[in-house]
């Protein structure tokens, strides 16, 4: 849909995603490195950064022509730029982003506070608008609003919060470090046994950070979350405002075991050093993804972005020896890093007779199931809440700096539209997630105009189990969205100058996450830490030597910005050394 003009305004300038990746690596690859990384998203340049700083000589090749994988920024629309699918900065690890400078390199973070906003569809009472919650830093705030809808769980909040937060905390080591190496435990020479022995370090760290709250831990990411929250609280929007965290991203609803692990993945990050903050990337998020490939090139990397890989080189000894290009350019390395999904690098890159039979079968059952469809919507206005009414023409209120939560005044509301998509449909009433970037970001929009990022649930992969999105169905179901907003901020429809909708099927193609899963594969406990993405293959390497994975495939997962190409920079390193 191309985008009208925005009231006469001018436009203001983004500086370019990619050229980090431009300008000094116009030219060839060389025919040989230490390491090839397939794929620019944020995991592959962290690793590329750390190889190069290792003493590799290392390559990237990014087949899009811009950097970032799904943390990229682009200008969809004239004057409009879109982080046009990851849309929120939280899970960068403190120490990856200290390593690298990213902050030297471009890195700038706008907080967020307050940061959730869920606005009630209800008549207000006595002249008054209707009722909202709104959260942030200040826990006294915090109890008043939610007082609004109960004084019980304003009192027990704080106690919430500050458990949620332990819990979260005693995490952090199993994200700074591989998973434990069994093999090289139980296998080798004694030399090698208690050299992998250093990888049962960070799960003795948290387990003794955990302690006592071990058992409530467990019941955590295994219950549904709906059994925890209802022991805490009893006002179904804050339960609900709570819960979004807990099906973000997942095919899941708030009732399905396991559902407590998402939620406590998405407030165990850490920005500016506040816990459990997340934050919008000045530039859009594309903004990180530059940083971090300007550290990269920095040390030493080259970055080349619309160079498509064709597939892994495997030689007569079974070992990864390079990549070709889609063009037949062979690059030869020592080692391969690829940071496709599990199903790209193993289904579509590597030759299939390379692989042993069974392994390729584990591959064929890894959920990649999503539940998302993202809009990006360029408006020509600020959304005006009924429930929070704008104070003066184009001038921000708090509330629109957060997430805002729209449909979820109840659990059951979620469950509702999660069920539809189970049975094929899009939800009739989407959980809808709004972010409006440009309120704290000026870079990103004509003035008075803004860039809204809607992510939306529940949509399948297939409509009805097996028909083909078509646009009719994409203009159908984003017409769906915005009718439930226009009943939340009336006028948002005509406020539209245009908009971009990614389905599933959409997300796949754009940016290679099979099943449109933004995770690179489902966070459910059967695809974490120990077998993530297989119990095979869950410490970076694969069954080619010299073919190893650093994304968010791999532990710890997605949303973990860096941490699996940390750790598989780290674990080529180490083998390489040996």
């Amino acid at each position: 849909m191309a985008a009208r003009e925005c009231g006469g305004r001018g436009r203001r300038a983004l500086p370019a995603l990619a050229a980090a990746a431009r300008g000094a690596h116009s030219a060839a690859p060389r025919p040989r490195y230490d390491a090839v990384v397939v794929g620019g998203g944020h995991n592959g340049l962290v690793a590329s950064a750390y190889l190069q700083k290792g003493g590799l000589r290392t390559v990237v090749f990014e087949r899009r022509h811009v950097l970032g994988g799904a943390a990229v920024t682009e200008e969809i629309f004239p004057g409009f730029h879109f982080s046009r699918a990851s849309y929120l900065l939280s899970l960068l690890r403190p120490h990856i982003c200290e390593d690298l400078e990213l902050k030297k390199h471009g890195l700038k973070v706008y907080m967020r506070d307050p940061h959730a906003f869920t606005p009630m569809l209800e008549e207000g009472v006595g002249g008054h608008p209707p009722r909202s919650l709104l959260l942030g830093s200040n826990l006294t705030k915090n109890q008043q609003e939610i007082g609004k809808f109960s004084k019980k769980d304003a009192k027990a909040y704080p106690e919430f919060v500050s458990h949620l937060e332990k819990l979260a905390c005693a995490i952090h080591p199993l994200l700074d470090g591989p998973p434990v190496d069994i093999p090289g435990v139980m296998q080798g020479s004694l030399r090698k046994r208690l050299a992998a022995m250093k990888s049962i370090r960070p799960l003795v760290k948290s387990g003794l950070k955990l302690g006592k709250n071990l058992p409530d831990f467990y019941e955590l990411v295994t219950a549904p979350i709906t059994k925890v929250l209802n022991r805490w609280f009893e006002s179904e929007p804050l339960k609900a405002t709570l819960a979004t965290d807990s099906v973000i991203g997942a095919m899941t609803s708030p009732s399905s075991p396991g559902s407590g692990y998402v939620l406590l993945h998405h407030v165990m990050g850490e920005l500016e050093k506040e816990k459990g903050a997340w934050g919008y990337v000045e530039g859009g998020m594309g903004g990180v993804s530059n940083s971090i490939a300007k550290s990269a090139c920095a040390h030493g990397a080259d970055i080349f972005t619309e160079k498509v890989v064709e597939q892994v080189l495997i030689g007569q000894d079974g070992h990864a020896h390079g990549v070709i290009l889609n063009d037949g350019t062979e690059v030869h390395s020592k080692v391969v890093l690829s940071n496709a999904t599990p199903h790209v690098t193993f289904k579509q890159l590597t030759p299939q007779d390379a692989l042993p039979p069974e392994f390729i079968t584990a591959v064929d059952q890894i959920d990649y199931t999503s539940p998302v469809t993202k809009i990006n919507v360029a408006v020509d206005r600020l959304p005006n809440f009924l429930a929070a009414p704008n104070v003066g023409e184009g001038k921000p209120g708090p509330h629109h700096q957060c997430s805002i939560h729209l449909n979820c005044e109840s659990m059951e509301a979620l469950e509702e539209a999660y069920r539809d998509a189970w049975q094929g449909r899009p939800s009739a009433r989407p959980m809808i997630e709004m972010t409006i970037p440009s309120v704290l970001d000026p870079t990103l929009a004509p003035p008075g105009c803004h860039v809204i990022s809607l992510f939306t649930q529940f949509t399948p992969y297939w409509l009805d189990g097996r028909r083909a999105w078509a646009e009719q169905d994409k203009e159908k179901f984003a017409n769906t969205v915005f009718d439930w907003i226009e009943h939340y901020a009336p006028g948002f429809k005509k406020s539209i100058v245009g908009k971009d909708v990614l389905t599933p099927p959409d997300l796949e193609r754009v940016f290679g996450l099979t099943g449109g899963n933004i995770f690179h594969g489902a966070m459910t406990l059967d695809q974490l830490y120990l077998a993530r993405p297989l119990p095979s293959v869950a410490n970076y390497h694969s069954p080619i030597k010299g073919l190893y994975m650093c994304g968010s495939g791999s532990h710890p997962g997605g949303g973990v910005m860096g941490s699996a190409g940390w750790n598989a920079a780290l674990t080529v390193l180490a083998d390489l050394r040996r």
